[in-house]
């Protein structure tokens, strides 16, 4: 069997602190080297709100880990997500080329598109109506 590429999105708990949602990504990260995975890239997204409540929580921790294995680590993966409480939710998902092709050309992009963001000008917020004095509309003949 060939390795693949994965991507497995977890969902953290986002009550627990610091400390110990970095030691759920180690564990993550030890599992899979462990079962012969080799870890390509962690995305850590933070602390994000949900759009609903997921086992009555309102806000999650996000972190992505995209690795190489054999095809047997994702199910052993899996399970270890099932039976850790604080792991409110996850996705595996094998990368096919286009998608990772999609990746790279992303990363490329991104400096250029924060250049382009920095450069925007900041448009200071508008005053109150009560504040603003109401300006003169032209008379028109009718």
């Amino acid at each position: 069997m060939d390795k693949r590429v994965y991507e497995s999105a977890i969902l953290i708990n986002a009550a627990l602190d610091d400390e110990a949602i970095k030691n759920i990504i180690e564990r993550v990260k030890e599992t899979i080297t462990t079962n012969g995975g080799e870890i390509l890239e962690i995305d850590d997204w933070g602390r994000k709100r949900l759009a609903y409540q997921v086992k009555k929580s309102k806000i999650g921790y996000y972190v992505i880990f995209r690795f190489n294995s054999l095809p047997d680590l994702v199910p052993k993966l899996e399970r270890y997500y099932q039976l850790d409480e604080t792991i409110l939710r996850y996705l595996s998902i094998s990368l096919s080329k286009d998608a990772l092709e999609q990746i790279e050309i992303d990363k490329a992009l991104l400096p250029q598109l924060v250049e382009e963001v920095e450069q925007i000008p900041v448009v200071p917020p508008e005053a109150d109506e009560d504040d603003e004095e109401t300006p003169e509309t032209p008379e028109t003949d009718v």
